[in-house]
C-alpha cells in the first residue's frame, strides 16, 4: 500500500526538516505515488498526479496571481502536496495567496524550517513506494496462486468466495442476475445483516463499467461470465477499493466463471448443496434457511414437502416448479433420484401444488417417473424426516405407472419390506423359510425352482394356472412342485405355510433390489 501524506511527514528525514503543515489538513490522506523536486513554475505540465513536490521556492512567481495559478495548477492535475524549504526563497512564513489557496482546494501544503537535503527524503519515500509496490506485486501472485490453485481443484462457489473473503477481509457476496444469493462470506460479521433485504439492496448498487466500486454504497462489483454471457455478480464491501482489491474480484470471478463452465449451474449447485447439508446434517439448520432465503426459497413459515424422483431428474423438476409457480429447492440426490423440499404457505395447499408439480414434470420427462413424497412439516428442522422419508417411498416402488404422486400409505407390503431391509431379524426369516431351495437352487442352476414357487403363489396356488405361466406340462409342473414341498419341508397346500412364503419372496426381493 502506498504512503500517505500524513505518513511521509512522519519520516526522519521530514521530521528533521521540522516540518509545518500551514493548509490542506484534509488532503494529508492522500496517497503519495513519487516525489519530485523542482524549482520551474510550471511543473504542473510534467506531473501525471499522486506527487508529493519538493521545493526551495526560489522559482515561484514573485506575484500573487502567478502563486495562485501554480498551487491551483498542482491541485488540478492531482498532486498530493507541496513541501517548501524555508529560508532560501521565504524566510518566515509562506505568502498568504499560498495559503489561502491551498486551504480552499485541500491541497497540503507544508512548510520545512530546517535545511533538509531533498535526497533524503526522495529516497526514504521512494524506498517506501517501492516496497508498497514489491508487497502489492507479491499479493497479487498470492492471489494469482490461490484461485489457481481453487480452479485446478474444482472447488464451487463457496470456497472461491470465501477465499476472496478471506484475501480482502471484507464480505463477499455472489449472486445471480435476479440478484439471488447463490454464496456469500460474512468474513466474520453478522451474515443475517449482510442478507436483509438483498435484492433490493443490490439493485441500489451501480458501479460504473464492469468492475467498478459504488462509493455511496461502498460495493466494489464485477460481473461474472464467460464466452460473452454473464450469469451474475461478484460484490465486496469495501469503503474504497485499491489496485489489488480489483485483481482480486476479478480472479475470482474469473476462477467462478471457469468452474460454472465446467461444473454447469452454479445457482443449480447451491440448491444441490443446500438439499445435501438439510440431509446430512453438514451445515446448521438456520445457516440453510438463511441461504436459501437470499437464493429466493423461504423455509422458515412455510409447510415444506420432501419430494424424491427417479429417475434423477433435477433440471426437469426446476422447471417443472418455475412453470407452476411454485417455491422450492431442488437437486440431484445421486445418479439414481432428485430431491425437491417445497415451501408451500400451508398445509391446505399441498394435494393440488403436488399434482400440479407431478402432472407438470411428467409432461416434462415422460410418464416412467415416480414422485415419491415424505409427510409434510412445520418447520426447516423436521425437513430432513420428509425427505428420507420420500427416498424411503421412492426406493420402495416395485415399477408401474403413477398418475400422481406415491406417499408411504401406497407402497403396501413391499415397501415395508423395502424399509426393513437392514433389519438382520427379516434376513434370518428369509434364510429360514428359502435358504435350503436357493442353496438347491444355486447347486442346479438349470432347475430353478425359486421362479417356479414364485409363479405358484402369485396364480393363487392354482397349480393349473401356475402350470400355464410357466409354460411347462402339468405333469412336469406337479413334480417340481414336489420336489420343492421336500426341499423345503413344508405343505404347499396350507394358507399360512404359504403365507409366510410369499412374504419371505417379497421380502429377498426388497433385500435384493
Amino acid at each position: 500500500m502506498f504512503p500517505t501524506v500524513r505518513e511521509v511527514l512522519a519520516l526522519d528525514p521530514v521530521r528533521n526538516g521540522a516540518p509545518r503543515v500551514v493548509a490542506g489538513e484534509r488532503g494529508l490522506d492522500q496517497v503519495v505515488r513519487w516525489v519530485h523536486s523542482s524549482e520551474v513554475p510550471d511543473i504542473a505540465t510534467l506531473l501525471r498526479g499522486g506527487e508529493l513536490v519538493l521545493s526551495t521556492g526560489i522559482g515561484l512567481p514573485p506575484e500573487d496571481a502567478g502563486l495562485r495559478r501554480f498551487i491551483t495548477d498542482l491541485a488540478e492535475v492531482g498532486a498530493c502536496g507541496l513541501a517548501v524549504e524555508m529560508g532560501r526563497r521565504y524566510s518566515g512564513r509562506l505568502p498568504t495567496v499560498m495559503v489561502r489557496t491551498a486551504d480552499e482546494l485541500g491541497f497540503p501544503l507544508v512548510e520545512l524550517h530546517r535545511g533538509t537535503p531533498f535526497v533524503l527524503i526522495t529516497e526514504a519515500v521512494h524506498s517506501m513506494i517501492i516496497d508498497a509496490q514489491l508487497a502489492e506485486l507479491r499479493a497479487t501472485e498470492e492471489i494469482h496462486q490461490r484461485f489457481t490453485d481453487l480452479s485446478v481443484e474444482g472447488a464451487g462457489a463457496a470456497e472461491v468466495v470465501a477465499q476472496a473473503a478471506a484475501l480482502a477481509g471484507a464480505p463477499v457476496v455472489l449472486e445471480n442476475l435476479s440478484r439471488q444469493v447463490l454464496a456469500y462470506d460474512a468474513a466474520g460479521g453478522s451474515a443475517e445483516l449482510l442478507l436483509a433485504n438483498w435484492e433490493d439492496h443490490s439493485r441500489r448498487v451501480r458501479p460504473a463499467g464492469r468492475t467498478g466500486h459504488d462509493p455511496e454504497s461502498g460495493w466494489l462489483v464485477t460481473a461474472v461470465g464467460a464466452r460473452g454471457q454473464d450469469w451474475g455478480r461478484l460484490l465486496m464491501r469495501l469503503p474504497s477499493a485499491e489496485a489489488r482489491h480489483v485483481i482480486l474480484i476479478e480472479r475470482a470471478a474469473s476462477t467462478l466463471a471457469l468452474g460454472r463452465l465446467i461444473r454447469g449451474d452454479e445457482e443449480a449447485q447451491t440448491h444441490r448443496t443446500l438439499l445435501a447439508a438439510l440431509l446430512g446434517h453438514t451445515t446448521p439448520v438456520d445457516e440453510v434457511v438463511l441461504r436459501a432465503r437470499a437464493l429466493g426459497v423461504h423455509l422458515d413459515r412455510r409447510h415444506l414437502v420432501g419430494v424424491v424422483i427417479r429417475p434423477s431428474l433435477a433440471t426437469e423438476a426446476a422447471q417443472a416448479l418455475r412453470e407452476t409457480g411454485l417455491k422450492g429447492l431442488v437437486g440431484a440426490l445421486d445418479e439414481s433420484s432428485a430431491g425437491v423440499l417445497l415451501a408451500l404457505r400451508t398445509p391446505d395447499e399441498e394435494s393440488s401444488a403436488l399434482a400440479r408439480f407431478a402432472g407438470r414434470l411428467r409432461a416434462l420427462a415422460g410418464d416412467d417417473v415416480v414422485v415419491a413424497v415424505g409427510s409434510g412439516v412445520a418447520t426447516p428442522r423436521e425437513a430432513r424426516r420428509s425427505l428420507v422419508e420420500a427416498g424411503q417411498v421412492a426406493s420402495a416402488v416395485r415399477g408401474g405407472r403413477f398418475e400422481g404422486v406415491v406417499r408411504v400409505t401406497d407402497i403396501g407390503l413391499f415397501g415395508l419390506l423395502y424399509l426393513l431391509r437392514d433389519e438382520p431379524r427379516l434376513q434370518t426369516f428369509v434364510e429360514r423359510e428359502l435358504g435350503t431351495l436357493l442353496a438347491y437352487d444355486a447347486r442346479n442352476p438349470r432347475e430353478q425352482l425359486l421362479g417356479v414357487l414364485r409363479v405358484y403363489l402369485e396364480c393363487g396356488r392354482n397349480k393349473s394356472a401356475a402350470a400355464e405361466h410357466s409354460h411347462l406340462s402339468r405333469p412336469a409342473f406337479y413334480e417340481r412342485l414336489a420336489r420343492i414341498r421336500k426341499i423345503i419341508g413344508a405343505d404347499l397346500d396350507d394358507v399360512s405355510v404359504c403365507l409366510s412364503l410369499h412374504v419371505a419372496l417379497l421380502a429377498l426381493d426388497a433385500l435384493r433390489s
